[in-house]
């Protein structure tokens, strides 16, 4: 009995303890990824950047249609589920962590599902990581102050120009 008291405090502070830095797990529904899909207009070999990728179902779908896909997720059961169920796709990867403090990889589309006190924070990270132009598409939230280029199935799709690089001689 002790080892279900042990499990359901794990499981608790596992899914309650994201709830400080990012949202609670929703499952993206399967006509808002293709929806997502459709407006990120990636290519085959173009990144695709989930944040909070929850149980790997928008990874998944990116991965079948030949885009390189990183997933973060901070939920450890999460990370695990989404890394068991990629780890088959050679161009898809699932970062456990906190994807505020990490360093992104150069990605051409980003999609998210955040809660909306973390949207204008998310534009703020998009414009300091990205020195290329990249494509962000989210579900269900907008981002305050942002010109929506396109909506689809309560999916919107931004776009940014990224940052100039200054090189050192």
């Amino acid at each position: 009995m002790t080892w279900l008291l042990v499990l359901g405090l794990a499981l608790i502070i596992c899914f309650a303890g994201v709830l400080l830095v990012g949202a609670p797990y929703v499952p993206t529904l399967t006509p808002q990824v293709k929806a997502a899909l459709e407006l990120a207009d990636l290519r085959p070999g173009q990144t695709l950047l989930e944040l909070g990728c929850g149980d790997g179902k928008v990874l998944i779908a990116a991965a079948r249609a030949d885009l390189q896909v990183v997933g973060y997720e901070l939920n450890p059961i999460l990370a695990l589920i989404a890394w068991v169920r990629v780890r088959k796709y050679p161009h898809a990867r699932v970062v456990w962590g906190d994807f505020w403090r990490a360093k992104w990889p150069s990605a051409d589309g980003i999609f998210v599902f955040l809660h909306p006190r973390f949207m204008a924070r998310l534009d703020k990270k998009i414009v300091q990581e990205n020195t290329n132009f990249v494509k962000l598409v989210s579900f269900a939230f907008v981002v305050p102050g942002k010109k929506i280029v396109q909506e689809k199935n309560g999916v919107y799709l931004y776009t940014y120009k990224g940052r100039p690089v200054t090189i050192k001689a």
